[in-house]
């Protein structure tokens, strides 16, 4: 069983942590337990009901009517809801649910679904992009068990192949991006996502992968000759430092733009030096892909 502290509710539910203790004080859903030095903890369950009664507070329901409601009755009323937004944010829920039971088949079905329904890209876009930075928090802080990404990101990272594997497209743009992760980081959704999205487009893409060195980045880069280089950064090694891997690419990549986009960007406020390039959401990536 995993234990989430109140910021962890926060970043997933999008309710304050202050507002998260004022429900605990006035209601009876949200029953956090407690350390020995007396920090509020919270369980798989008490994630899950937050989530749902956060979403439906989102969509017009009163705090004091849902505290009334059945476990079923929540359920069925998340369930209900008819706004295209409000389906969205179900589904993501419902992904982090299962990711937390380890219900990997509950997991696959509904991406399967939703990719048959909508496409591939509208479930990378809409459904699995959004899981992503939802749950990427919990991977930061280590409040999930190794199991549990590992299930969840290969399904993922079978859908993307697959993905890219079947695509076809009639564009072509006289553009070449090379795709890596540096040293340490072996989280590729992100980069196979990108991989995805300028394939279709008709850009063609080097891929390198994760954990590359920067020395063998510079070498296809004198080989190919790409016109960017891109990399998503989610959680690199802990004696990772952004700010040095920026400055070897100043210094040893300085002709090539480098597109850096990924969870490590989100908070990083510092001036950026030339070819870098750094993107933090999904609008910026998308309008970047726009403009090759």
């Amino acid at each position: 069983m995993n234990s989430f502290t109140i910021k962890d509710l926060e970043n997933l539910s999008g309710i304050k942590a202050h507002t998260l203790r004022i429900w605990e004080q006035r209601y009876n859903f949200l029953k956090p337990k407690r350390t020995f030095t007396n920090i509020r903890y919270y369980t798989n369950e008490e994630l899950k009901t937050i989530l749902n009664i956060a979403l439906l507070n989102k969509y017009g329901f009163k705090i004091s009517h849902i505290d009334k409601m059945s476990e079923p009755e929540i359920a069925e009323k998340v369930f209900s809801l008819s706004q295209n937004e409000a389906q969205l944010e179900r589904i993501v829920n419902e992904l982090v649910q299962y990711m937390i039971d380890l219900n990997v088949e509950g997991f696959e079905n509904t991406i399967t679904d939703y990719i048959s329904s909508k496409g591939i890209e509208k479930t990378i876009t809409q459904v699995i992009f959004q899981y992503m930075e939802k749950i990427g928090i919990l991977w930061l802080t280590n409040h999930i068990n190794p199991a549990q990404e590992h299930l969840v990101t290969n399904i993922i990272r079978q859908k993307l192949i697959v993905g890219i594997d079947n695509l076809t497209t009639p564009l072509k743009i006289n553009k070449t991006v090379l795709l890596f992760l540096p040293e340490a980081e072996y989280h590729e959704l992100g980069l196979l996502f990108m991989y995805y999205l300028l394939k279709n487009r008709g850009i063609n893409v080097i891929y390198l992968g994760c954990n590359v060195p920067l020395a063998d980045v510079g070498y296809v880069v004198k080989v190919k000759k790409p016109d960017y280089l891109y990399c998503h950064i989610t959680r690199p090694a802990t004696n990772f430092n952004f700010e040095k891997f920026m400055g070897n690419i100043s210094k040893n990549l300085s002709d090539t733009p480098c597109i850096i986009s990924g969870l490590i960007t989100h908070n990083y406020e510092k001036k950026i030096q030339s070819p870098v390039v750094i993107k933090k959401n999904i609008s910026e990536v998308m309008s970047f892909i726009a403009e090759l």
